[in-house]
């Protein structure tokens, strides 16, 4: 018995006619986009014309000019000798300091949180409950000024609190101790950080490999071997000090260690607070998403609560977790931009002060624009990457 292959539906021949809605809708994408150019090229017009008759230069070329403004907190050598684009450099950097701690922080809070709220704990789910209420009804602005206002009353840095050995809380900022860091230093992290990614391909082929035979093949030794033993042996052949800087107080202020300062720590608290309470509610309705019976299974086989729900419940949730998620991971990177509400020196204020400093408004927000695009693409690309990795496949 033999089987005839479907013929493929005969295609419509095209005709210049408008009774083909197949014209007829080509012609209107035309029009609009004709009218979209249109208005660009107006708008552009139009602002070269103001510009040329105020004799405002256009152009990047005054990133090449000597900036003269100071920046309190920068992470790369600064002073107000260099130029503007080395200023906005420094912008840069201090908001992806935000942005790549406040989201490490607000997933590892709101997992927290969201796990909490389904506890069979009365007090802690409701205190969990409570937790997201409070901080997702208040704006954001709000919470910045607040955390900021608090920041600026703590005491001085004499009567600075001491939580713990080595720390300080003062109205100056977060006083903590440092590891100073040398080439040799950054020679060892990048070997760490080489031995995790290494560890973690030799850990997925140990699972396919016990997928294929049933057999388990432990992976602790190739850990010893890339993430202990090669860093030690980078560090020993390149000479690094791991030696630990202590803060002290010394006069009126702190010497040595690490310091957060008020500005920044208040942007980095509000932000992290703001959006773990929304990644709570995430992670909650993501774990609820998960059918019911996975866990009772799990339990009647008699495996642990932990064990069930970082092995069985969380990995099923994700699929439902990650998508809402990089939403929140880009509103809280685009929040940062409150940043200039109290003061701290982020792309966006640097940006500004160079604004008014040249007159080169729509290259100063031109380069904004860039640098949140180019940030929330890079987020929305290794999410969906990670998305696209841990979706179910169909067959």
């Amino acid at each position: 018995m033999t089987t005839s292959t479907p013929k493929p539906p005969p295609t419509r021949p095209w005709r210049l006619s408008l009774d083909d809605p197949r014209i007829v809708g080509l012609f209107w994408q035309i029009v609009v986009v004709g009218i979209a150019v249109a208005i660009v090229a107006w708008l552009w017009s139009n602002a070269v014309h103001n510009l040329s008759v105020r004799r405002i230069s256009t152009g990047f070329a005054f990133l090449g000019r000597e900036a003269g403004m100071p920046i309190a907190d920068s992470w790369i050598d600064y002073s107000p000798k260099n130029t503007y684009l080395r200023a906005l450099l420094v912008g840069l950097v201090n908001t992806l300091r935000v942005a790549v701690i406040g989201i490490v922080l607000a997933t590892v809070i709101g997992t927290l949180v969201g796990i909490a709220r389904l506890s069979s704990n009365w007090l802690l789910s409701r205190l969990a409950a409570v937790y997201v209420e409070v901080l997702r009804d208040l704006p954001i602005l709000l919470q910045l000024l607040f955390w900021y206002v608090l920041m600026q009353g703590l005491p001085a840095a004499r009567q600075a609190w001491q939580p713990v050995e080595g720390v300080f809380l003062s109205n100056r900022g977060l006083i903590i101790p440092s590891v100073p860091l040398q080439e040799a230093n950054w020679w060892t992290i990048l070997a760490l950080v080489a031995g995790l990614i290494v560890l973690y391909l030799v850990r997925r082929r140990l699972i396919g490999q016990q997928m294929l035979d049933g057999k388990a093949r432990p992976a602790w030794p190739y850990a010893l071997g890339v993430v202990v033993v090669l860093p030690v042996l980078v560090s020993y052949l390149a000479g690094a000090s791991w030696g630990i800087e202590f803060p002290e107080l010394r006069g009126f202020n702190f010497v040595g260690g690490s310091t957060l300062a008020p500005e920044y720590f208040a942007l980095l608290i509000a932000l992290v607070t703001y959006t773990s309470a929304f990644i709570a509610e995430i992670v909650r309705s993501g774990i609820q998403a998960v059918p019911r019976g996975q866990s009772d299974a799990a339990k009647a086989l008699g495996l642990k609560r932990g064990f069930v729900l970082q092995h069985i419940v969380l990995p099923q949730a994700l699929r439902v977790i990650i998508p809402p998620m990089t939403s929140q991971y880009l509103n809280l990177t685009k929040n940062s931009s409150l940043a200039v509400a109290v003061g701290y020196q982020d792309i966006v204020s640097i940006a500004n002060t160079t604004l008014n400093q040249t007159g080169q408004a729509i290259e100063s927000i031109a380069l904004i624009m860039m640098v949140f695009l180019t940030i929330s693409l890079g987020i929305s690309f290794f999410m969906n990457w990670y998305n696209a990795r841990i979706a179910l496949v169909e067959r």
